[in-house]
């Protein structure tokens, strides 16, 4: 790799490198160390920190490291923040978190060298090419973490040569974002929490279980534009609390979700602040993606699929199924009848 990424400087900017994990790994600190040790205090008490951030912010944010002693400090409360993170047991705050570390990467991603930028891009298993001013990107790895189709993201914008995808230092640093984003989330979602660490968190992991559980709350009661959440029909119902959960709605769902919040007329602000409440919302790709279906940007506006469709997608929960359901053939008819009859109480 670059010489830069073997600086214990570089490794607390970007702990997730292989290199990195070989430093502390040629340190022989260990985890009963870092979590009981008294040396390691400020190695926990940045943990929390970076936990904190990224629940708040969206950014595990930066430290101020005067010392190597610091810099190791902040090294280390990367793998430790992530057993803490695992410890909390909810998929929507793994999901916050992930976005955390990458949202901060970009930051200082987006001002180093080309260079440097495809030795990251190597480390997390891109293939990827400088010529020092540009960077090329292999065509499969851009369409997979492109983050959004929007615009000057579409492949038909983008200079292609030889399977490459031609793209500036800043562009190159977003995708990256998204790489390291989807690669820590997966390398935590299904990991089982380490008791020690559970022990020694105890307090601090509660917390973040309860502000996990108040924030749901707050979410669920937010309303939606001038749609009554409560008259949603149960399809509906699940798809909002799966995207505000941060879980894997596939795209029919979130389609059907657009096209019928659209349908009822909610505008298209309403609709973008209702996803901003997903742990791993990406406002560029929302937005094109609300665009795309109301028609803004496409020849079409698309209408909602009609019950059997939802059925037919497995996005119909029948065991809630209730009368009114049995009436219609659309989740639209469902929402109007339900405001009629509330009318007429």
């Amino acid at each position: 790799m670059d010489t830069k990424t073997k600086d214990i400087k570089t490794f607390a900017i970007y702990p997730f490198i292989k290199d990195a994990r070989e430093y502390v790994k040629n340190n022989k600190i260990t985890v009963e160390e870092i979590l009981h040790d008294i040396a390691y205090e400020k190695v926990r008490m940045f943990a929390i920190e970076r936990l904190e951030n990224a629940f708040y912010r969206r950014n595990v944010g930066d430290r101020r490291l005067v010392s190597d002693a610091d810099k190791l400090a902040e090294i280390l409360s990367y793998p430790i923040a992530r057993m803490v993170a695992v410890c909390i047991g909810d998929n929507y705050f793994i999901k916050r978190y992930a976005l955390g570390e990458a949202v901060r990467a970009y930051y200082h991603l987006r001002n180093e060298s080309p260079k440097f930028l495809e030795c990251i891009g190597k480390d997390m298993g891109l293939s990827v090419k400088t010529d020092g001013k540009q960077i090329s990107l292999f065509f499969i790895d851009y369409i997979k973490y492109a983050p959004t189709k929007y615009r000057e993201w579409k492949m038909v914008n983008r200079p292609l040569r030889k399977g490459f995808v031609q793209l500036s230092p800043r562009d190159f640093s977003r995708i990256l974002q998204e790489v390291i984003r989807l690669k820590i989330n997966e390398e935590l979602k299904d990991r089982k929490c380490n008791e020690i660490v559970a022990d020694v968190f105890k307090v601090e992991i509660e917390r973040f279980k309860n502000l996990t559980q108040l924030n749901r709350k707050k979410i669920d009661a937010q309303p939606v534009g001038k749609i009554s959440v409560t008259k949603l029909p149960p399809c509906m119902k699940n798809i909002l609390s799966a995207i505000q959960a941060g879980e894997n709605v596939p795209h029919m769902g979130r389609f059907a979700f657009v096209a019928f919040l659209s349908s009822l007329g909610l505008k298209r602000e309403d609709i973008v602040q209702l996803f901003s409440t997903a742990p791993d919302y990406d406002e560029e790709r929302t937005r094109y993606q609300i665009d795309h279906i109301t028609g803004r940007i496409s020849s079409t506006k698309y209408a909602p699929p009609g019950c059997e469709k939802m059925k037919t997608y497995g996005l119909c929960p029948t065991d809630k199924i209730d009368d009114i359901c049995k009436r219609i053939k659309n989740p639209v008819s469902y929402y109007k009848l339900r405001v009629k009859m509330e009318k007429n109480k």
